[in-house]
Protein backbone atom coordinates (compact mmCIF):
# COMPACT_ATOMS: atom_id res chain seq x y z
CA UNK A 1 0.00 0.00 0.00
CA UNK A 2 2.87 2.87 0.34
CA UNK A 3 3.82 2.01 -3.20
CA UNK A 4 0.38 3.65 -4.52
CA UNK A 5 0.47 6.22 -2.00
CA UNK A 6 3.94 6.95 -2.70
CA UNK A 7 3.09 7.46 -6.84
CA UNK A 8 0.12 9.37 -6.01
CA UNK A 9 2.57 11.84 -4.16
CA UNK A 10 4.64 11.88 -7.09
CA UNK A 11 1.91 12.66 -9.00
CA UNK A 12 -0.16 15.26 -7.84
CA UNK A 13 2.30 17.84 -7.90
CA UNK A 14 3.09 17.67 -11.72
CA UNK A 15 -1.23 17.67 -11.99
CA UNK A 16 -1.44 20.97 -9.64
CA UNK A 17 1.08 22.40 -11.52
CA UNK A 18 -0.30 21.60 -15.14
CA UNK A 19 -3.62 22.72 -14.39
CA UNK A 20 -2.25 25.96 -12.76
CA UNK A 21 -0.20 27.11 -16.20
CA UNK A 22 -2.94 26.53 -18.42
CA UNK A 23 -5.22 28.68 -15.98
CA UNK A 24 -2.30 31.32 -15.92
CA UNK A 25 -2.00 30.91 -19.59
CA UNK A 26 -5.87 31.74 -20.08
CA UNK A 27 -6.11 34.75 -18.61
CA UNK A 28 -2.91 36.30 -20.03
CA UNK A 29 -4.19 36.62 -23.48
CA UNK A 30 -4.99 39.84 -24.77
CA UNK A 31 -8.51 40.69 -26.37
CA UNK A 32 -8.33 41.87 -30.17
CA UNK A 33 -10.35 45.40 -30.09
CA UNK A 34 -13.89 44.95 -31.55
CA UNK A 35 -14.27 45.40 -35.07
CA UNK A 36 -16.54 48.58 -35.95
CA UNK A 37 -18.26 48.38 -39.08
CA UNK A 38 -18.48 51.78 -40.63
CA UNK A 39 -21.22 52.19 -43.62
CA UNK A 40 -19.49 52.77 -46.88
CA UNK A 41 -20.72 56.64 -48.09
CA UNK A 42 -23.21 56.20 -50.59
CA UNK A 43 -21.65 56.42 -54.73
CA UNK A 44 -22.46 59.71 -56.38
CA UNK A 45 -24.34 59.12 -59.90
CA UNK A 46 -22.91 59.58 -62.77
CA UNK A 47 -24.51 63.13 -64.09
CA UNK A 48 -26.00 62.47 -67.19
CA UNK A 49 -25.64 65.58 -69.60
CA UNK A 50 -22.45 64.77 -70.71
CA UNK A 51 -21.27 65.49 -74.14
CA UNK A 52 -20.65 62.27 -76.18
CA UNK A 53 -17.02 61.49 -75.48
CA UNK A 54 -14.63 62.38 -78.29
CA UNK A 55 -12.69 59.75 -79.58
CA UNK A 56 -8.87 60.88 -81.04
CA UNK A 57 -6.41 58.33 -82.69
CA UNK A 58 -2.69 58.51 -81.88
CA UNK A 59 -0.64 59.90 -84.51
CA UNK A 60 1.93 57.23 -86.40
CA UNK A 61 5.00 56.33 -83.95
CA UNK A 62 8.35 57.93 -85.52
CA UNK A 63 11.49 57.05 -84.67
CA UNK A 64 12.57 59.02 -81.57
CA UNK A 65 16.16 61.30 -82.67
CA UNK A 66 18.14 62.44 -79.62
CA UNK A 67 18.30 65.88 -81.84
CA UNK A 68 15.26 67.16 -84.24
CA UNK A 69 16.38 67.18 -87.70
CA UNK A 70 16.31 70.46 -89.48
CA UNK A 71 12.43 70.94 -90.23
CA UNK A 72 12.57 71.75 -94.10
CA UNK A 73 10.10 74.80 -95.40
CA UNK A 74 7.83 73.24 -97.82
CA UNK A 75 5.37 75.26 -99.74
CA UNK A 76 1.82 74.60 -99.68
CA UNK A 77 0.68 72.18 -102.43
CA UNK A 78 -1.67 73.98 -105.03
CA UNK A 79 -4.13 72.19 -106.69
CA UNK A 80 -5.79 72.83 -110.15
CA UNK A 81 -9.25 74.26 -109.95
CA UNK A 82 -11.92 71.54 -110.96
CA UNK A 83 -14.62 72.50 -113.45
CA UNK A 84 -17.97 71.35 -113.86
CA UNK A 85 -16.83 70.49 -117.73
CA UNK A 86 -14.46 68.18 -116.83
CA UNK A 87 -15.60 66.98 -114.10
CA UNK A 88 -18.46 65.75 -116.38
CA UNK A 89 -16.71 64.16 -118.98
CA UNK A 90 -14.48 62.16 -116.30
CA UNK A 91 -17.91 60.58 -114.83
CA UNK A 92 -19.04 59.91 -118.49
CA UNK A 93 -16.19 58.32 -119.63
CA UNK A 94 -15.82 61.00 -122.59
CA UNK A 95 -12.55 61.70 -122.05
CA UNK A 96 -9.28 60.69 -123.36
CA UNK A 97 -6.87 59.21 -120.87
CA UNK A 98 -8.77 60.55 -117.82
CA UNK A 99 -9.76 58.17 -114.77
CA UNK A 100 -12.77 57.93 -112.67
CA UNK A 101 -11.17 59.74 -109.84
CA UNK A 102 -9.91 62.69 -111.67
CA UNK A 103 -6.97 64.40 -113.15
CA UNK A 104 -3.68 63.93 -110.27
CA UNK A 105 -1.82 66.69 -110.73
CA UNK A 106 2.47 66.54 -110.26
CA UNK A 107 2.35 69.07 -107.68
CA UNK A 108 5.76 71.25 -107.16
CA UNK A 109 7.84 68.54 -107.65
CA UNK A 110 11.29 70.96 -108.27
CA UNK A 111 10.82 71.99 -104.54
CA UNK A 112 10.84 68.07 -103.62
CA UNK A 113 13.87 67.51 -105.74
CA UNK A 114 16.05 70.39 -104.31
CA UNK A 115 14.84 69.64 -100.77
CA UNK A 116 15.96 66.05 -101.73
CA UNK A 117 19.28 66.98 -103.06
CA UNK A 118 20.39 69.16 -100.11
CA UNK A 119 18.94 66.46 -97.45
CA UNK A 120 21.52 63.93 -99.08
CA UNK A 121 24.43 66.49 -99.71
CA UNK A 122 23.70 67.27 -95.35
CA UNK A 123 23.73 63.52 -94.80
CA UNK A 124 26.63 62.67 -96.52
CA UNK A 125 28.66 65.99 -95.27
CA UNK A 126 27.59 65.07 -91.67
CA UNK A 127 28.54 61.28 -91.71
CA UNK A 128 31.66 62.50 -93.07
CA UNK A 129 31.98 64.86 -90.38
CA UNK A 130 32.17 62.31 -87.52
CA UNK A 131 35.85 62.24 -86.56
CA UNK A 132 35.81 59.53 -82.89
CA UNK A 133 35.64 55.89 -83.51
CA UNK A 134 32.48 54.23 -83.95
CA UNK A 135 31.55 51.34 -81.85
CA UNK A 136 29.95 47.95 -83.39
CA UNK A 137 26.74 49.35 -83.85
CA UNK A 138 26.95 52.73 -84.68
CA UNK A 139 29.01 51.41 -87.49
CA UNK A 140 26.32 49.46 -88.69
CA UNK A 141 23.88 52.33 -88.30
CA UNK A 142 26.62 54.24 -90.49
CA UNK A 143 26.36 51.28 -93.30
CA UNK A 144 22.62 51.22 -92.97
CA UNK A 145 22.60 54.96 -93.50
CA UNK A 146 25.23 54.89 -96.50
CA UNK A 147 22.74 52.35 -98.30
CA UNK A 148 19.57 54.70 -98.18
CA UNK A 149 21.52 57.60 -99.78
CA UNK A 150 22.41 54.90 -102.08
CA UNK A 151 18.95 54.14 -102.75
CA UNK A 152 17.79 57.71 -102.65
CA UNK A 153 20.47 59.14 -105.22
CA UNK A 154 19.01 55.60 -107.85
CA UNK A 155 15.47 56.30 -106.88
CA UNK A 156 16.20 60.53 -108.34
CA UNK A 157 17.90 58.89 -111.36
CA UNK A 158 14.43 57.06 -112.14
CA UNK A 159 12.40 59.84 -111.22
CA UNK A 160 10.67 58.42 -107.92
CA UNK A 161 11.26 61.86 -105.93
CA UNK A 162 9.03 60.64 -103.06
CA UNK A 163 10.48 57.28 -102.63
CA UNK A 164 14.25 59.40 -102.71
CA UNK A 165 12.96 61.93 -100.04
CA UNK A 166 11.96 59.42 -97.59
CA UNK A 167 15.14 57.19 -97.92
CA UNK A 168 17.09 60.67 -97.79
CA UNK A 169 15.14 61.22 -94.16
CA UNK A 170 15.50 58.03 -92.84
CA UNK A 171 19.39 58.12 -93.18
CA UNK A 172 19.22 62.17 -91.63
CA UNK A 173 17.14 60.55 -88.51
CA UNK A 174 19.90 57.85 -88.24
CA UNK A 175 22.76 60.39 -88.68
CA UNK A 176 21.21 62.32 -85.42
CA UNK A 177 21.10 59.11 -83.37
CA UNK A 178 24.99 58.28 -84.10
CA UNK A 179 26.03 61.83 -83.51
Amino acid sequence: MKTPFKSVALLLPFVLTACVHKNQQAQVQPLAPPIVDTPLPAPTPSPTDLPPPVVTTPPEQQPVAATPPPAPEEKPVKHPARHPKNTEQASNGNGPGVSAIGQLSPGDRSDLRNQTEQTIASTEQGLKGINRTLNDQEQKTAAQIREFLKQARAAMKTGDVDGAHTLALKASVLLNEIK
